[in-house]
C-alpha cells in the first residue's frame, strides 16, 4: 500500500508540474503577442500623424507660396478676406519667364470702343463696403487651410479634373448645354452672362456659365482659356457665384489653375478679385444681372487679355503660356457646364443657369446674350454657322436666337435629376 501510494504521489507531482510549465509558456507566449500587438499599435498611431503633419506642411509651403505678403487686408460679409498685394508681386511673377518683371501697361482700347452697352456695373461683395485696394495692388482672396484640404489633395486643388472636352459627347461627368463656332481662326469673344446662383447638391461637383476659347486637338495638348461664373462648394466653401478665370495647356493634367492659384493670368486691375462672389444675382420672376464679359488678342504684344463690361481691363494670360493658343484659338464655346458625380443610380439634382430649363424664357431661364467673336484686325464679328449642343436634354437644355436688341443670345440650363432625368 505504501508503494502505491508513493508511486501516486509522484505522477499527480509530475503532472502537476508540466501543468504550471504549461501555464508559464501560455503565459509567456500571451506576455509576447501582447506586446507585439502594443508594439504595432504604436507604430500605427505615430505612422499616422506624422503623415498627417507631412501633409500639413505640404499645405502650409502651398499657402506661404500663394499667399502673397500685403499691404491692406479688407473683410468681406461673406467670410472671404481680401488682401491686397503689390501688383509685381502676385503669384504670376513666381514663373520663370517673368520673374522680376512688371505687369504690362494698358493695351490701346480705340479699336470697337464707338459702342455702347448696356450691362449692370461690375459688383462683387467684398467691395460694398466702400473699402478698395491702393492704385499699384490688386485684391487677392487669402486661400485658407480649409480651402486647400476640402480638396483630395494638394495637386488637384484649383485645378480641374481632367476629362474629355469633345463636343460629341461628355465625359468624366461633365455635362454641358453649350453652343460653339469653329473651322476659322478666331482672336477673342465677347458675351453679356445672366448671373445665378444654382444649387450644387454634392460637395465635388460645380455649376458654371462661362466662355472657352480652344485650341489643339482633344488629347494631351489641349489648349484653353476659360472665365465666367461658378459656384464650387469644393473650392470656396460656400454657394456663391464668383467671377473665375481658368487656362490649361495640356488638356488639364498639370498646367493651368483657377484665378490666381498658380502662376500664369497677371492681374492688372486693383479693384476686381479674381474668385470673390459677385452681388447681386438674378432672381426668378424678379430682376435680371448681367456681367459683360471678354476675352481678346493684344495685336501688338500677342497677349490674351480678359475685360468685364465695357473698357474694364482685369489683366492678361501672356502668350508663351500656351502652345496652339500663341496664335490663335481654333474654336469659341459659350454656356453651362455641370459636373455629375454620380456614376450610378439617380443622376445629380445639382442644377444648372437658374435650374429652370431654356423654353421658360426670360426671369426665369438664364441667358447669354449679344455673342460675338474677334477677328484679327480686333473687330467685333456676328457668330457664323453656330452649332447648338445639349449632351442630357432631358437634364439641361438650350434653345438660340437672334434679334436686334440681343443679338445671338440663347436661353439654357435645367434642374438635373428630374421626372424625365431620374
Amino acid at each position: 500500500m505504501a508503494s502505491s501510494s508513493s508511486f501516486s504521489s509522484s505522477t499527480t507531482s509530475t503532472i502537476t508540474s508540466k501543468f504550471i510549465w504549461f501555464l508559464l509558456l501560455l503565459s509567456l507566449q500571451l506576455h509576447l503577442l501582447h506586446g507585439s500587438a502594443i508594439h504595432d499599435l504604436k507604430n500605427q498611431t505615430s505612422f499616422k500623424p506624422e503623415r498627417e503633419i507631412r501633409k500639413l506642411r505640404r499645405v502650409e509651403a502651398y499657402l506661404n507660396q500663394i499667399n502673397k505678403p500685403s499691404i491692406k487686408t479688407i473683410h468681406s460679409p461673406d467670410g472671404d478676406v481680401i488682401e491686397c498685394v503689390l501688383s509685381h508681386l502676385q503669384p504670376a511673377f513666381d514663373h520663370p519667364q517673368l520673374q522680376g518683371q512688371k505687369p504690362l501697361d494698358s493695351p490701346d482700347l480705340s479699336k470697337r470702343r464707338n459702342e455702347t452697352t448696356d450691362e449692370e456695373s461690375f459688383n462683387q461683395l467684398w467691395s460694398m463696403s466702400g473699402e478698395s485696394c491702393p492704385l499699384g495692388s490688386i485684391p487677392m482672396r487669402k486661400t485658407t487651410k480649409n480651402d486647400v484640404l476640402r480638396a483630395n489633395s494638394l495637386r488637384r486643388f484649383g485645378r480641374k479634373l481632367r476629362r474629355p472636352i469633345r463636343r460629341d459627347s461628355s465625359g468624366g461627368g461633365h455635362e454641358h448645354a453649350v453652343v460653339f463656332v469653329n473651322g476659322e481662326q478666331y482672336y477673342g469673344a465677347k458675351a453679356s452672362i445672366n448671373v445665378w446662383a444654382p444649387r450644387v447638391s454634392d460637395a465635388y461637383e460645380f455649376s458654371l456659365s462661362q466662355i472657352w476659347l480652344i485650341s489643339g486637338s482633344f488629347g494631351h495638348d489641349l489648349n484653353t482659356i476659360e472665365a465666367g461664373w461658378q459656384v464650387s462648394p469644393e473650392l470656396y466653401g460656400d454657394n456663391y457665384p464668383r467671377f473665375f478665370t481658368y487656362w490649361t495647356t495640356d488638356a488639364y493634367q498639370a498646367t493651368g489653375c483657377y484665378n490666381l492659384l498658380c502662376s500664369g493670368f497677371v492681374q492688372t486691375n486693383n479693384k476686381i478679385a479674381i474668385g470673390a462672389a459677385i452681388s447681386p444675382r438674378s432672381s426668378y420672376n424678379g430682376r435680371q444681372f448681367d456681367i459683360g464679359l471678354m476675352i481678346w488678342k493684344d495685336p501688338k504684344h500677342g497677349h490674351w487679355w480678359l475685360e468685364l463690361g465695357n473698357g474694364l481691363l482685369v489683366g492678361y494670360w501672356p502668350a508663351f503660356l500656351f502652345s496652339h493658343m500663341r496664335s490663335h484659338a481654333s474654336m469659341v464655346q459659350f454656356g453651362g457646364e455641370v459636373v455629375n458625380s454620380r456614376s450610378s443610380g439617380a443622376h445629380t439634382g445639382t442644377q444648372m443657369g437658374s435650374g429652370h430649363f431654356a423654353n421658360e424664357g426670360f426671369e426665369k431661364a438664364a441667358y447669354f446674350r449679344n455673342l460675338q467673336v474677334v477677328d484679327w484686325d480686333n473687330n467685333l464679328l456676328p457668330l457664323k454657322n453656330l452649332h447648338v449642343l445639349a449632351d442630357h436634354p432631358a437634364c439641361y437644355d438650350i434653345r438660340q436666337g437672334k434679334n436686334n436688341v440681343w443679338g445671338t443670345y440663347f436661353y439654357y440650363g435645367g434642374p438635373g435629376r428630374n421626372p424625365r432625368c431620374p
